[in-house]
């Protein structure tokens, strides 16, 4: 690969300091997995994603906003692919997620949602598409659980086509802690299981925190330390 440019880090920090984060009760995913979360109209979402993987000290760092757009859409854009020591490839990935339908009183609900993916740096495929669809359920005493499927398309997390299951749980402890896991399937660049925690540092400040283990190849090193900061703008 070749050597990492500082240009990257210069935007990372220009997002940082400029763009704002989003806490707990409205964020696009748990860890990686989309949540059963969606803004309202006008309500703003940024997130700063990081991984440490502690066998060859590598790291990536991916930053995200979300603007919810009424009628239970929201749509955003991810930038992925900045990394250190090496830059692999680089990604501009917009994205959109609809909650179809969502009960009164049950707690089900239903949304699907699709990311699309235009490497603009090191590129190996012209452009990709990840889509899903998922069912929801909420109970009152803070336990929230979502099932679902994806779909892959060539390139984008393996070399062929992938489909497979996306899961997460999620069990309110009290205003400021949440246990939280997640879990793609399948034997590709997204299949993880994520067990991990959210805490709320303020009323607007929120820590995510998870390990995330492959589903191949844990022991030649399949496993890193995932990070997330949030902060709620509006």
């Amino acid at each position: 690969m070749r050597p990492l440019r500082p240009i990257p880090f210069k935007f990372l920090l220009l997002f940082v300091t400029v763009i704002p984060l989003r806490s707990a009760y409205a964020q696009e995913t748990v860890f990686d997995v989309p949540s059963a979360d969606i803004l309202d109209n006008g309500e703003v979402y940024g997130e700063l994603d990081g991984t440490v993987r502690p066998v060859n000290l590598f790291a990536t760092f991916t930053p995200r906003v979300v603007v919810g757009v009424g009628h239970g859409i929201e749509v955003g854009m991810n930038f992925d692919g900045l990394s250190a020591p090496t830059l692999e490839q680089y990604e501009i990935s917009p994205t959109v997620k609809w909650r179809i339908w969502k009960a009164k009183t049950s707690g089900w609900s239903f949304f699907v949602g699709d990311d699309l993916f235009f490497p603009v740096y090191l590129r190996t495929y012209n452009a990709g598409n990840y889509a899903y669809a998922t069912l929801a359920k909420e109970w009152k005493h803070g336990t929230r659980i979502t099932a679902g499927a994806y779909d892959f398309t060539r390139n984008v997390v393996a070399k062929a086509n992938r489909a497979g299951g996306q899961f997460t749980f999620e069990q309110i402890l009290n205003k400021r802690f949440t246990l939280a896991a997640e879990w793609y399937t399948g034997n590709n660049s997204a299949g993880y299981v994520n067990p991990g925690a959210i805490i709320k540092l303020s009323s607007k400040l929120t820590f995510y925190a998870a390990y995330q283990i492959g589903n191949a190849g844990v022991t030649n090193g399949n496993h890193q330390f995932l990070w997330e900061f949030g902060y709620n703008f509006n």
